[in-house]
């Protein structure tokens, strides 16, 4: 399923619940069902920048693509941390490097939130496209 329909699909699936805030807890109860990240992930290495709320997010290239894993301190943060994670893992760097698509945008999270949270989800989505950026393939020479 190409990248572009993954989100799609997802903001279809929660598109049935008309109030943003109700998403939201969707979103959040979903996240308590990912376990945490183990103690040894969680080093500063692995933390965002950017976010009142601590937040990692483990980064990796698996099978030539993308996988995403995190966490945060805070419910919520973490909730939407776990949902862009889970709309961009399994795709190759040059799919996601070249996406658009922001999902919390989509799914009209962003404008509930506070402007820490908004930028803190920011760093967050700008970390992915970043890691991406840099493990996607060179381009063939002409």
């Amino acid at each position: 399923m190409p990248l572009t329909a993954k989100i799609g699909q997802l903001v279809h699936d929660l598109a049935v619940l008309d109030d943003p805030q109700e998403r939201l807890a969707l979103i959040v109860e979903r996240s308590r069902r990912i376990p945490p990240l183990p103690p040894a992930e969680r080093i500063d290495a692995h933390r965002v920048r950017g976010c009142v709320s601590i937040v990692w997010l483990v980064k990796e290239i698996r099978d030539g693509c993308c996988h995403f894993r995190g966490d945060a301190e805070s419910p919520v943060v973490r909730g939407l941390l776990l949902l862009l994670c889970e709309c961009y893992s399994g795709f190759p760097p040059a799919v996601i490097a070249a996406t658009k698509a922001n999902p919390l945008e989509e799914l009209g999270l962003l404008r509930n939130l506070s402007p820490t949270r908004r930028n803190g989800l920011a760093a967050a989505a700008s970390a992915i496209q970043e890691f991406a950026r840099q493990h996607r393939p060179p381009p063939p020479p002409p």
